[in-house]
């Protein structure tokens, strides 16, 4: 295979392998709505439960249900808490079945479950409760290039490591697009983005666990040591491929676990004592 050859499939490669780890972080995460179907009355119900809110009022919980027969209920309770749960009509407008789960401070949860009401026959489609958090609304602007950046970082990270790993030049450079876009992305736009979500700009080390913080302060640590080290030796090729297995990793574990929340359980048990 030739130098051009191996380039072109290098970043073709690369461009796929990011695209997938991508649509591997959406479908992972503990925001990503859970999808599923149900037959009632020979009828298909296909649902989306969400699993993640920015409004500031109730978070809507939708079901399309045609069939004006078919009646729906939905119980909850917070999250990390002592409440009993609770069962409240779902109200229909429509097609749909609206159910509402009370709002929360940025980083609350709620645990809920959906049921469809047949006569005396009951569907629950949710045998695990759904949990979903409340976040505070971030703004496009800063969400899509933190998004971009992030994702570029992981291309970059990518190609790097390949160019390293195929003796190619320019490793130091894209070491740099590697570094600068993770910095962006991680180490700028993504505390900007936990201010607005639940916030505070950082929750992870020394603050606090969480993982999403400590997993872009980690990529970028080694990055920035495999940068360093090459400014020192150009030639060297473990560092950069280090660095890139080290931000796969990262990337592999799902994206906001171990992420903000509330602990309700910690303020029931102070009312509890101040009473």
């Amino acid at each position: 295979m030739n130098s051009t050859l191996k380039s072109i499939f290098i970043w073709f490669f690369a461009i796929i392998f990011t695209a997938s780890i991508a649509i591997y972080q959406r479908v992972t995460g503990p925001t990503y709505p859970i999808r599923g179907k149900v037959e009632v009355n020979s009828q298909k119900i296909k649902f989306r439960l969400i699993r993640t809110y920015d409004g500031t009022d109730d978070a809507p919980v939708k079901v399309v249900v045609t069939d004006t027969s078919i009646k729906g209920e939905i119980t909850y309770r917070r999250f990390k808490s002592y409440d009993n749960w609770i069962t409240n009509p779902m109200l229909r407008s429509g097609d749909t079945l609206i159910g509402t789960l009370p709002h929360q401070a940025t980083a609350g949860k709620i645990m809920y479950q959906v049921t469809l009401l047949n006569g005396d026959k009951r569907f629950l489609l949710n045998e695990n409760p759904a949990i979903l958090r409340y976040k505070g609304f971030v703004p496009g602007y800063i969400l899509y290039p933190h998004i971009l950046f992030i994702f570029l970082a992981m291309l970059f990270s990518t190609l790097t490591g390949l160019m390293a790993v195929f003796k190619k030049k320019n490793t130091y450079i894209y070491s740099w697009i590697t570094l600068t876009t993770l910095a962006l992305g991680g180490m700028i736009l993504g505390p900007i983005v936990q201010k607005f979500s639940f916030g505070a700009y950082w929750t992870g080390w020394p603050f606090g666990h969480d993982l999403t913080d400590n997993k872009s302060l980690v990529a970028f640590i080694f990055w920035a040591i495999a940068l360093f080290i090459l400014h020192k030796n150009r030639q060297n090729r473990i560092w950069p491929i280090v660095a890139s297995v080290v931000l796969l990793i990262i990337f592999l574990i799902p994206h906001s676990v171990l992420g903000s929340e509330i602990d309700f359980t910690k303020e029931q048990k102070s009312e509890a004592i101040t009473k």
